[in-house]
């Protein structure tokens, strides 16, 4: 161990990609055994500056030094032989494994050609103890939820002994309890002595964990700051360079016609024998916004997917101003007027490998603006598509023609709202819809929400940020193991109650 103070520092490191600069010139240190938080906003460089320390990308110019040695870093195993394991945005799990196979893929303990499965579960069983990292082992990926995902994530790098841990926006996809959780497990690593960088956009998660914080604003370093001597005013000023709202600004509701109306419905699960969603009934009317909330896994999800057609109710019934649709295709309940921003917007939102241009016409390339006699007319998807692009301030380095993978989280997120809204539906399906994105951007996506209301859409918001509950709803649904335990009115009720609810510790009636 060197008499360095910085377990790493990336020096004047600067990374470009076609027609932009990612990181221009960036310098950032991390102390051993802190939490140094990344803060900026979407498309800031932070997970590219991330990449660059865990080999994805290389830089074109400056250097990282390790203990004070200056390290070549050319792929993710060079980063993980130097003890930097990372916790990526979007897991990179293999869901047809199971928890344990996907935590020692890549450093599997064999004899004699098998698999030493049982020291593995022992070590991997010690450390889900030692962090408070709850995991299933023998669960499949694909059927857990997206916490537990992500703690499998983390086990996955302390399986390795990794010292330097990256956690690239970590609670982006978590419930407040999982994120307290996760916020104490960073803790107890940091206390272990372990030195955590910590990508994120949500304030108060800063001030919550964070020892110092440095700031990126598009692409360029603007400064490191003590946590403790900042308020979350001043952070985010750093990151967005202007003053942003933090309340959402909203006149009364004046719900109309009943929209969406689900009776009785009932959808099965996945994962276990009790159905997901059991007898589920509620309405939504033209003009309001009724928020879904709840503990992530508890039928918020198929719930969804049942209106939205993604899978068929085992019964119940559906139906959209008025006209059943429980069994109607997605393409027909799209052209009635229904709009979905989906939770997984890898999975369902965007075909990635498309241009930005080709996922903003998905559900309307039919249509015969965008078709003649069996052609794409390409002139007027380019026009639509910049103009769409403009209106939402999509980011992204080459405009309409950008192959939607290359695009931040944050941005492709902007390009589903952008899509969902534009076709003016009469029914809006918002599955966390500012989920992964920065306060410039989420302040933008509640004005749209609300714009919508005021239109005489009908909203239906699931959300799991108690916040946005609270702020963006006219009425709240909890959902608790499959059914509605409570209704209650954002103007009346605080996020105790609420927490109450969700928690299932309270039911109604």
């Amino acid at each position: 161990m060197s008499n360095s103070e910085y377990a790493i520092e990336m020096v004047n490191i600067t990374k470009r990609f076609p027609g932009i600069i990612a990181n221009d010139n960036v310098t950032l240190q991390l102390r051993r055994g802190e939490i140094h938080a990344l803060l900026g906003e979407n498309g800031a460089g932070k997970s590219t500056l991330m990449s660059v320390l865990f080999g994805l990308y290389q830089a074109e110019e400056g250097f990282i030094r390790k203990d004070g040695e200056v390290v070549t870093i050319n792929n993710p195993n060079d980063a993980n032989a130097l003890g930097i394991g990372m916790v990526h945005q979007h897991f990179k799990l293999v869901e047809c494994f199971s928890v344990l196979d996907n935590i020692i893929l890549g450093v599997e303990d064999t004899k004699n050609g098998f698999l030493q499965r049982d020291k593995a579960r022992e070590k991997v069983m010690a450390l889900s103890q030692k962090y408070g990292l709850q995991v299933n082992p023998d669960a499949l990926v694909e059927d857990i939820s997206v916490g537990m995902q992500q703690r499998t994530e983390i086990l996955k790098m302390l399986y390795r002994d990794n010292e330097i841990l990256i956690f690239d926006e970590p609670t982006a996809v978590l419930t407040p309890q999982e994120i307290e959780e996760l916020l104490q497990i960073m803790r107890n690593l940091a206390a272990e002595g372990k030195s955590i960088l910590f990508i994120t956009h949500k304030l108060n998660e800063i001030t919550a964990v964070a020892d110092r914080c440095s700031v990126l604003r598009k692409g360029k370093y603007i400064g490191t700051v003590d946590v403790k001597d900042c308020t979350k005013a001043d952070l985010s000023r750093m990151m967005v360079g202007r003053d942003v709202e933090f309340a959402v600004q909203k006149q009364e509701s004046h719900p109309g016609d009943v929209i969406l109306e689900v009776k009785n419905l009932t959808v099965a699960s996945k994962l276990s024998k009790k159905h997901a969603v059991d007898d589920v009934s509620f309405t939504v009317r033209a003009g309001e916004i009724v928020c879904i909330a709840g503990i992530d896994g508890n039928g918020q999800t198929e719930l969804v997917y049942g209106i939205s057609g993604l899978e068929s109710p085992v019964s119940g019934s559906i139906s959209l101003h008025g006209k059943d649709i429980t069994h109607a295709p997605i393409r027909k309940r799209s052209t009635m007027g229904m709009s979905h921003i989906p939770e997984d917007r890898h999975k369902h939102g965007l075909v990635l490998d498309y241009t930005l241009e080709d996922n903003l016409v998905l559900q309307r390339y039919f249509e015969p603006e965008f078709t003649k006699g069996g052609f794409l007319r390409r002139k007027n998807i380019r026009t639509y598509a910049e103009r769409l692009i403009d209106a939402y301030d999509v980011r992204s380095s080459q405009g309409p023609v950008t192959v939607a993978r290359s695009m931040s989280g944050g941005n492709q997120q902007k390009a589903i709202i952008a899509r969902e809204i534009d076709k003016d539906p009469q029914l809006l399906i918002a599955v966390q819809p500012t989920r992964g994105l920065d306060v410039g951007a989420i302040e933008f996506v509640h004005k749209q929400i609300v714009a919508q209301r005021d239109a005489g859409k009908a909203v239906l918001l699931v959300s799991l940020e108690l916040d946005e509950v609270m702020t963006v709803s006219d009425r709240i649904l909890v959902m608790y193991e499959g059914r509605i335990v409570g209704q209650l009115d954002p103007k009346k009720t605080t996020v105790e109650e609420l927490g109450l609810y969700m928690a299932g510790a309270r039911k109604e009636g």
